[in-house]
């Protein structure tokens, strides 16, 4: 797989997506949209088959179906925590519900989507969740001043 190309401050100028999908009809689905742009989409089936995808590709987004198998989208949530800039998690859910919207949202989740998918919600999520990745890319960690360090204490 090959890696999308870097602005001048290194980071990748092309959306890159993961979908990580036991149904190949979430692939399918999704590659109909993405034919439309430039963007990169990736697919992984399971969890474990993601974690490699998301380093070696630099992943800005990844579109988690609820159920894996095994596991869940919260296990793709955790796993993208310990890593040093997580791209922002999108569930996606044919029962997505206001209950599923909220858990995701309050466990750290960037969006829902509802299956069967719409273009225009799909590029609108994705777009913002990239943007924010590659925002939180372009800022550097702020080393902490003198004051912050007595308030601290």
């Amino acid at each position: 797989m090959k890696k999308p190309p870097k602005s001048s401050s290194g980071i990748p100028k092309i959306v890159t997506v993961l979908s990580v999908s036991p149904l190949a009809e979430d692939y399918i689905s999704l590659r109909a949209v993405f034919n439309r742009s430039k963007w990169n989409l990736h697919k992984s089936e399971t969890l474990a088959s993601a974690l490699p995808t998301i380093r070696k590709c630099e992943i800005g987004v990844v579109i988690c179906e609820r159920d894996l198998s095994p596991g869940t989208w919260i296990d793709m949530l955790e796993a993208l925590k310990l890593l040093r800039v997580a791209p922002p998690l999108i569930v996606t859910s044919r029962l997505a519900d206001d209950r599923l919207w909220v858990e995701a949202l309050n466990l750290g989740a960037y969006d829902v989507l509802a299956k069967p998918f719409e273009r225009d919600e799909v590029v609108r999520s994705v777009s913002l969740a990239w943007s924010h990745w590659r925002d939180q890319q372009e800022v550097p960690a702020k080393p902490m001043t003198m004051n912050a360090v007595r308030t601290a204490s």
